[in-house]
Order: structure tokens, then sequence, then C-alpha cells
């Protein structure tokens, strides 16, 4: 690849006012990362190693090749024998093993302190660089506490899903040094309503026979696949091999691959068990409680990789506006963009505090406060995401919207997070049962909203609003309401007790009173000096 300097004297003109694009370090350009990673407990050193790596020209081409060049289905050899196979570019083989490598999938299993903080931060940076690929590492990272239900499935698979390598050699997974989990629930006549599910499981001798369509596999090249099928005794959750040990395939029939609206690098598809062979995992008939457990893990990182994206989108804005030129003045310089950059900053660095700050429940084992804090910073970041995106790219005007920039990958993936794993009011139906159910969840909740009262009394007036609106919980149909009001007021909690007094003041002032329109920025009185220095 040239390193030389474009030229810009051209037999027809000069180009001028047009930024160069830099490659910037993930870890060192983001002081609002080093942050709330710090008080999370992440481990900054992976973190600042990790930054420096993926936030180079090198990796952050590899991403865009990736995307350039989706996934293809070899459902057949040339003689019509079946394959079954997804063939990816080797750009993505390499950002798997960027992130693999640095432990996307591991550290948070390694018992050292802030593995789930230093995870989180990963899943962060990465979707910054190429987010199709967080999708199965995702999945990967979340199998390793479902697969505790079976210690001998956890003794063969913990191992090599937690090895910090990246092997995608089709052979049975007793054979490989590390491995891939996806997962495989969705089906056409349920959706979220798993307990739906008519794929059906008939013992074999020690395993089972699952015989079934899967609407939706994500990552079918994986090594396994977690997913859900009748059993005489009920919804039972199963783990389904994609090579037999003996060396054969699985019947596991790759009908088609989506065509998506984004995540292209990342392949999803329908497959079909035609007598797949499978290990059952967890008790008969509780498939939901043993699966839920991955669901609850990647949750966490569909709660932060919109932060992730918001950041790269406000990034690439904020070099838009340090590097052009309009009416004499700086585009960075303009008070009416510095308003508009400062109130999407807002929701970008509430995103990231509140996600961090979950990922530290993970890690101090506050399962009550996990549990609630993650649905509520999944539904309200993913709400916001496609906003401050399309905001962002507005800011670069017809460039934005050309893909010689990264604002259109990053548009079409921000609706993803906010319908992977439960989309908005699945998320805020999910919100009124643990509250009505789990007395410790909404005590952990009344905590930490208490927890930041006496620090700003437009705070304490929200607060209180709130309690007066809904002495108990809402009806149905006020969940969203309800929910964003929580989420804005646990967001507030966080980033008031987190030291950046004008964070916290702005987010206060514009979320919680009112006093703010409904477009990006409008708003008045905010310090964008200090806020826009978050950017790095």
């Amino acid at each position: 690849m040239t390193t030389a300097r474009p030229a810009a004297d051209l037999p027809t003109h000069e180009v001028t006012n047009q930024p160069v694009p830099e490659a910037g370090d993930l870890w060192a350009g983001d002081p609002a990362l080093r942050h709330w990673a710090g008080r999370a407990g992440a481990d900054a050193a992976a973190l600042a190693e990790f930054g420096a790596l993926a936030g180079t020209a090198e990796m952050r081409a590899a991403g865009r090749a990736a995307n350039r060049h989706p996934p293809e289905l070899r459902a057949f050899d040339r003689g019509g024998r079946r394959l079954d196979e997804v063939e990816f570019h080797p750009a993505w083989h390499r950002l798997m093993d960027l992130g693999l490598s640095a432990g996307y999938a591991a550290v948070a299993w390694e018992g050292r302190p802030g593995g789930h903080a230093t995870h989180a931060s990963l899943v962060y940076a990465l979707s910054q660089i190429e987010p199709g690929c967080c999708c199965p590492m995702t999945m990967t990272y979340a199998a390793v506490p479902a697969l505790a239900a079976d210690a001998g499935l956890s003794s063969l698979w913990h191992p090599r899903l937690t090895a910090r390598a990246y092997d995608p050699a089709p052979r049975p997974v007793a054979d490989k040094g590390a491995a891939t989990m996806g997962m495989a629930m969705t089906e056409k006549q349920g959706g979220s309503d798993v307990r739906a599910n008519a794929t059906r499981a008939l013992r074999d001798g020690a395993g089972w026979r699952l015989t079934g369509h899967k609407w939706f596999c994500s990552a079918p090249m994986s090594d396994g696949f977690l997913t859900l099928a009748q059993a005489p005794g009920g919804l039972t959750c199963f783990v389904v091999p994609r090579w037999l040990p003996d060396g054969d395939r699985n019947a596991v029939h790759l009908m088609r691959l989506k065509d998506k609206l984004g995540n292209r690098a990342n392949a999803s598809a329908e497959i079909e068990y035609h007598g797949a062979w499978a290990e059952q995992l967890g008790e008969e008939g509780d498939g939901v409680r043993t699966i839920i457990e991955m669901v609850h893990h990647t949750r966490l990182d569909t709660a932060i990789a919109p932060a992730g994206l918001m950041r790269a989108a406000l990034a690439e804005a904020a070099w838009w506006c340090r590097g052009r030129t309009v009416f004499q003045r700086r585009l960075i310089d303009q008070p009416l963009m510095r308003a508009v950059l400062a109130d999407l900053a807002l929701d970008w660095e509430g995103a990231l505090a509140l996600g961090l700050h979950v990922a530290r429940a993970f890690d101090a084992g506050e399962r009550p406060l996990a549990r609630i804090g993650v649905a509520l910073a999944k539904f309200h970041a993913n709400k916001r995401c496609p906003v401050v995106v399309a905001e962002a790219m507005e800011v670069l005007g017809g460039m934005g919207y050309v893909e010689d920039t990264p604002l259109p990958l990053l548009y079409r993936e921000a609706p993803l997070n906010g319908i992977w794993e439960g989309s908005g009011n699945v998320i805020c139906l999910d919100i009124l049962r643990s509250l009505a159910r789990d007395t410790a969840a909404a005590a952990a909740l009344t905590a930490e909203l208490d927890a930041a009262r006496g620090a700003d009394p437009r705070y304490d007036a929200a607060l209180a609003d709130l309690r007066a609106r809904w002495p108990a919980l809402p009806p149905e149909a006020e969940a969203r309401f309800f929910a964003e009001r929580l989420a804005l007021l646990l967001t507030a909690s966080v980033l008031i007790r987190g030291g950046v007094a004008a964070v916290a003041e702005g987010y206060v002032a514009t979320r919680l009173t009112g006093d703010r329109g409904m477009a990006p920025g409008t708003v008045a009185g905010l310090d964008t000096a200090a806020i826009l220095s978050r950017l790095g």
C-alpha cells in the first residue's frame, strides 16, 4: 500500500478545503473511553495495546474491505455434493484474529479484575472499525456462562472458546485449539416468542436428533450453535456442532444467506436441521432458562456497541469540522455547529458511561443491577444511535452520503443492536417484568438513582417527578415512556458521579428538564469546549 501523499494539483483545479483522513489510536485518542474504562476497572494496558493496533490505517482498510466483499454461500460443490460453507474475504479473517487474539471472547472469563469492563471496551473499540465481526465474537463470549449448565460440554468447549486465538478450519471441535459459538433460535412463526418454536428433538442414544428450520442463524460458520427445540419434556436447549466427532458434516443445511441492510461483512443464514446431531444443555424443558445466560451477556454488547458506532460517526464529523473552512472560519469554530456536535456528544458519552458502568456490575457480581441496567442501557443507547449517526452524516454534507466515507456503513449498522437480542418493545416489557418480579433488581435500581441525589436540584426534581408519575409500575402501553425516563435518570446519575462536570451538567440540563427541542442542536448554554474535548 502506497504511503505517498495524493496529488492535489490537478489539471483543472487544485484540491483545497478537503481534509486528509488520518488513522487514529482508539485508546490514546479517546479521553472519554480512558475515563470511563478506568472507573469501571478495565485493563488499561491491554486496551492501550489494542487501541493502537486496531486504529491503524491497515486495520481500517481491512474493515472497509470486509464490507466491500461480503461473504458468499457455498451450498454445493461442482458435483452437487453438499458443502454448507460460507466463504469470507481475507480481511474478515484478519479482523476475527485481531479481536479474538486480544481477548474479546476470553478476557471476561480469565479471573482477572475488570474482565467484563475490558471486554465491553474492546466491543466499543472494534465496533468503530468493523462492527460485523463483533457478532460471532460476542456470541462466543456469551456462550461460556450458558455452557456451565453441563460440566462435560463446558470442559470441551470452554477452553476453546476462551483460547485467545482464531481457528476457522472446518474440523471437529475436539481437534481444534480455538473455536467460536453461534446461536440459532428465531423461527418464522415465533420471532421473539421462542416458546412457539417448532423445531423437534428426538433422543438418539446419548444425544439427540433435531429437525426444523431456523429463520435466523447468526454466524453460520461457527463451530457450534446454541439452539432451542421441542423435546418430549418441553422446550430444551441444545449444542449443535457443525462437525461430528468422526469428522463428518453435521446435518445443518444452509438454505440461504440473509441480504441485510447492514452488517454486510458478517453472514447471517436461514438453516435447516435435517436430523442434526445435538447434545442437551441444561434440563429438558428448561431451555429458555438455560439460554438466557447467553442472552444476558450478549445484551451487554448490544448496549455498548452503539456507543462505539456513535463515537466513530462523531469522530469523523469532528475531524471534518476541524479541517473544513466555511465563510472564512473553520466549521469547528462555528457556534451552531459546535452546539450540534456537543449535543450529539452527550448522547454518545452517556451511552459509553452507562454501558461501562453496567459492565462493572457484571464484574462485581451485582446480578440484579446488571440485569436491569443492561436492559435500560440497551434500549436507550440504541434509540439514540441512528439519530446521532444521521446527524453526523449531515455534518459532512454530500460527502457523508458517499461510500468513500465510513458514514454509510455506520448508518446501516445503527439500527441493528436495537433489534438483536430483543427489540425495543421486548426490552421495555422485560424491564417491567424484572421490576415486578425481582425485588433485588428494583432495590438496586433505586439505590443507583438515589446515589446522585443532592448533587443537582434539577436531577432531584426529575427523579421526584418520575416517582410521582408512576408510584407503581405503569401499564404496558406506557412502558417505553417509563423505560426512557429511567434510562435518562440512570445515565445522569452515572455522569453526575463520574466527575466530568461539563458533561453531567449538559446532560441534566438538556435531557431531564425539557429545555431542549426535538432536533439535535436545539440547546442553549452548553460548555461546548469541555464537551467536545472529550472526543479527543
